[in-house]
């Protein structure tokens, strides 16, 4: 009963409930709770998954006739059958290849993007335009690149020696106070890391089968990552300065491992700098629901399993 009750909330969690989720029009107005409630989400889907796996694993080793644990599990296809245990055995070997490739490839992901943001932050630090700009310009900082290219690009490269990209095309298009805008933004991504939660997210999403994980959880995340640094933004200026600033770069671009202002997310973000500020209810429905759960399935499930299983551990 313990490996079926984690089961069904590991494929709950990884499909119907991000599916709803991210079709929900609230979280843009508190996107850092419902961020709150992603990561929630995602980190019972990986424990309720592993503890279904170990929990079958402890039905393969139940006790024997003395008391003790059983040390072969083939000994159990006669208690169980082996229509039960051929169950048991296979979906403990999912759990334990979905396991496998969450580890790699959050190891890939990880890998690959830094590696590739080495690289190109080496370029951009080649290719940087320092004497057009003067030392009272918002683009005079020490992290901030500005390019010779006509193409609008605004982007932030994180890691360890974080940069923010700016090309002469978005200088151009834009005004001093939108321009400190578009950093603000990026630098706001920097701070928090939310490439880190992108990352996360990423792997978790191919690490589980097509067939039960949301199509549309990572699309989510993304949004309400841009949102959280809309926020950041408006604080240095003001929400009509950075819809401006949103819309003039709506075709900006960036490289895979960075993140851009633009995109195809500028027209919701943009009437999302209209909303009034979220009821303070939104807030607390989503952080009492992302408490509830990580904690109450480990209440109601996982203590009574640890419980038995010290005590075959025990006998």
């Amino acid at each position: 009963m313990t490996a079926l009750l984690f089961g069904i909330l590991t494929v709950v969690l990884i499909g119907p409930a991000p599916e709803a989720l991210s079709r929900a029009h609230w979280p843009i107005r508190a996107p850092r709770a419902a961020m709150t409630l992603w990561q929630a989400i995602a980190l019972a889907a990986v424990l309720s998954a592993f503890s279904c796996g170990l929990a079958i694993a402890a039905n393969l080793l139940a006790p024997g006739p003395d008391g003790t644990p059983t040390t072969n599990p083939l000994h159990e296809i006669e208690r169980l059958g082996l229509p039960l245990w051929a169950l048991y055995v296979a979906v403990f070997a999912l759990t334990l290849l979905i396991g496998g490739r969450l580890m790699f490839t959050t190891i890939r992901v990880g890998v690959r993007t830094r590696a590739r943001r080495a690289a190109h932050r080496q370029l951009i630090d080649i290719l940087d335009r320092a004497d057009l700009r003067t030392s009272d310009h918002p683009l005079h900082a020490r992290d901030v690149r500005m390019i010779d290219v006509e193409q609008p690009l605004a982007y932030c490269l994180p890691g360890l020696r974080q940069r923010v990209v700016i090309s002469e095309g978005v200088v151009h298009r834009l005004t001093r106070d939108e321009l400190v805008a578009v950093i603000a933004h990026e630098r706001a991504h920097l701070r928090a890391r939310h490439d880190l939660v992108l990352e996360a997210f990423i792997a978790l999403h191919d690490a589980f089968p097509r067939f039960v994980r949301s199509s549309s959880a990572l699309g989510a995340v993304e949004l309400l990552v841009e949102a959280l640094a809309d926020d950041q933004a408006v604080r240095a200026t003001t929400p009509t300065t950075l819809g401006r600033a949103l819309v003039a770069c709506a075709d900006a671009v960036a490289p895979r491992g960075a993140m851009a202002v633009g995109g195809p997310t500028t027209l919701t973000r943009v009437h999302r700098l209209a909303y009034d500020r979220p009821a303070r209810w939104m807030a607390v429905v989503a952080y009492t629901a992302a408490a509830a759960i990580l904690v109450v399935p480990t209440l109601a499930v996982a203590i009574p399993w640890l419980t038995e299983l010290s005590r075959l551990i025990s006998a």
